[in-house]
């Protein structure tokens, strides 16, 4: 995912690495700590694969920036990122909107309603359960803990608002 975050948001347009920590802690902070001990060598990685270039910029006070650019072959990849998108990248939140947030980058509409449908046919499957007895996966009203209850009943009302999303994207019925 470090490497889709870094890949999106240059594809938004040149970041410095400060910048760029920042918007990946917005977009995922909540869920992982993002340190520079993650950015810049994963930023040097791309850079030596041709994928990002670094820019040094120097301001009025004399201090140097780095910005980094994505280059043509870092649009690839990040098209290659997206239309793959499969397994943990779909059925884990966390991934999934990471993958989504830069989804608009990849620039077929089948290819994108393809990563839809399969985040849509994971959801529709029903298979989701967090609580079990035995082989048996409980429902809701199965489960005598309220807050366990509350886990499910908050999962089951953000799958459905997810499904009614993905069907008006994908112009599907009800």
């Amino acid at each position: 995912m470090i490497e889709l975050m870094i890949l999106g948001f240059l594809a938004d347009g040149p970041l410095c690495g400060y910048e760029l920590r920042k918007k990946m802690e917005r977009l995922q902070g909540y869920a992982r700590n993002i340190s520079d001990g993650t950015i810049y060598p994963a930023c040097k990685r791309m850079i030596a694969a041709g994928l990002v270039r670094e820019r040094i910029d120097v301001g009025e006070s004399g201090r140097q920036r780095r910005t980094m650019i994505l280059e043509q072959a870092g649009r690839e990849r990040l098209t290659e990122i997206l239309r793959e998108a499969r397994g943990v990248d779909i059925t884990s939140p966390v991934n999934w909107f990471v993958v989504l947030a830069f989804l608009r980058h990849l620039p077929d509409k089948g290819e994108r309603d393809a990563v839809l449908r399969r985040r849509y046919d994971y959801l529709a499957a029903g298979r989701i359960g967090f609580f079990e007895q035995g082989e048996h996966v409980l429902t809701s009203r199965e489960i005598d803990d309220p807050y366990r209850r509350g886990v499910m009943v908050s999962a089951k009302a953000t799958r459905e608002t997810e499904l009614a999303w993905l069907r008006d994207m994908l112009g599907l019925e009800d």
